[in-house]
């Protein structure tokens, strides 16, 4: 079973599908390279007018499979760094796709899925989605997705929702600006048709330049260097003392050592 799923549809309308619904869409390693070939062969044709992006199942996208990233964090720092930079990579070509890209959640949608969410252009979620921007928890960094989240919600509200790690509502990433709009669950496929067809009836090269404009002045937009730099924290994160803990408290279903329930 494929872990993204790709169709183009009448219209260039392209659909790309998380699938792993049997553990949330939690994202390995299959999961991003699935979704980097998806973007890759989108990119490769000129027919795509607007990028549909979702997840299968009750879950839109429930972060890092935690029991992968604990294999990754044993393995070697060069693979980590890999790992890091094809995940980092597969967020980035999102944020900057040259057509417009909807983004439509359900049910769960957690740190690396805030990312995703973050760097769609047009975000629809349904009543019953859940967010949270929670690897602190798990003795992580999300740095790789705060440039995008800080565009999205501002820098005021990733300092609370990234260190916090607490969870907010539908209405609530409303009101900060992470989604636009909150429908019912089962009208959540009608909005994002009526979202789609909205952008259709635009000019597709005005479309691209005016995104392009807006992603030049956006925090989003990192040179080389600044994207390599965030590379590095995120890897290096995940094979700290800390991640240690955090992932075994993980496996173990307890608290970890520094939460004020241990001793």
């Amino acid at each position: 079973m494929s872990e993204v799923l790709l169709n183009v549809e009448a219209h260039g309308v392209a659909r790309i599908t998380l699938n792993r619904p049997e553990v949330n869409n939690a994202y390995n390693g299959a999961m991003i390279d699935g979704l980097l070939d998806a973007q890759n062969a989108l990119a490769a044709r000129d027919d795509v007018r607007v990028i549909v992006l979702q997840g299968n199942g009750r879950h839109f996208q429930a972060g890092a499979d935690l029991t992968w990233i604990d294999e990754v964090r044993r393995s070697s720092a060069q693979n980590n760094a890999e790992v890091s930079a094809r995940t980092a990579r597969a967020v980035d070509q999102l944020n900057h796709a040259p057509v417009p890209t909807v983004a439509l959640v359900q049910g769960g949608c957690f740190g690396g899925g805030t990312g995703i969410v973050a760097a769609c252009d047009c975000v629809i979620a349904a009543d019953d989605a859940l967010f949270s921007i929670a690897e602190v928890r798990w003795g992580l960094t999300g740095a790789i997705i705060v440039p995008q989240l800080n565009d999205a919600i501002g820098i005021r509200q990733v300092r609370r929702y990234a260190l916090t790690g607490e969870r907010f509502d539908a209405h609530e990433a409303r009101r900060i600006g992470l989604v636009h709009e909150v429908v019912a669950r089962d009208e959540l496929e009608a909005a994002g048709t009526r979202m789609v067809a909205s952008l259709l009836e635009n000019a597709p090269e005005a479309i691209a330049q005016t995104k392009a404009t807006i992603l030049a002045h956006a925090d989003g937009m990192l040179d080389a260097a600044a994207l390599q730099a965030l590379v590095d924290a995120h890897a290096a994160k995940r094979q700290s003392d800390e991640a240690v803990e955090g992932l075994a408290s993980f496996k173990e279903k307890r608290a970890a050592n520094w939460s004020p329930r241990v001793g």
